[in-house]
């Protein structure tokens, strides 16, 4: 997709966990059931998202006292990803969502998912919303769990570029965590981040960069980040 003058260059990378997909609640309980494979007690939401980092095992680090061994690791992550998979399909969109993404569309302008989901699972899980049409990429994780979204972003980039006109100059990333910021930085992009997610506000504001409280936000506000 080329890129018209005026406004119409913005392209915005969305993540999904957290962003477009309300999914904290599958998120919780299946990190809840990670937990419970080593005698972890459960988290609240509150908890998770006052203690949520990247990579995954600092995270578990920060409640267990300790990183967890190779074989902790390998049983946690199992067990997260059987359980969230289970609660996956009761999740729904961010309230607006949908309407964003088609009303960014009929403007003219392009945007995209990266997300660290795994790819084999992010896109059918994208299509079955009805929401796939609105994307000129989807890209998820395809290495193993547990890092940082930069190098998936600078990939990211580079396969936007090969469309033509999709600069990271004018790509504004928005997402739930501060992991999003660092990759947008990474690639030379804006950053805008969502409090409905994985942070807490104040958490979020960690990363200097604009901190909203909805989608329509977020868009509103990349409008101007990318001029």
């Amino acid at each position: 997709m080329g890129i018209t003058p005026g406004n119409r260059r913005t392209h915005l990378v969305w993540d999904w966990n957290g962003t477009l997909l309300d999914d904290n609640t599958a998120v919780v309980g299946a990190t809840n059931a990670a937990f419970g494979e080593i005698g972890l007690a459960p988290i609240t939401v509150e908890q998770y998202r006052e203690t949520y980092c990247v990579p995954i095992p600092r995270f578990y680090e920060r409640l267990m006292g300790r990183l967890p061994t190779d074989a902790e690791w390998e049983r946690m992550d199992s067990a997260f990803h059987r359980h969230y998979t289970a609660q996956r399909d009761a999740c729904g969109l961010t309230a607006g969502a949908a309407e964003l993404l088609a009303q960014w569309q009929l403007t003219g302008r392009s945007q995209s998912i990266m997300s660290m989901y795994q790819h084999e699972e992010l896109v059918p899980v994208v299509r079955g919303y009805g929401i796939e049409r609105h994307f000129v990429r989807v890209d998820g994780r395809t290495g193993p769990s547990g890092g940082s979204k930069a190098q998936y972003m600078e990939r990211h980039l580079a396969e936007l570029a090969a469309l033509g006109g999709i600069s990271p100059r004018h790509t504004v990333v928005i997402g739930d965590a501060v992991d999003d910021a660092v990759a947008a930085a990474h690639v030379g992009a804006k950053a805008v981040l969502y409090t409905g997610g994985s942070h807490s506000r104040a958490g979020l504001e960690e990363a200097g960069v604009p901190v909203v409280d909805s989608l329509a936000e977020a868009t509103a506000l990349a409008e101007r980040l990318a001029q």
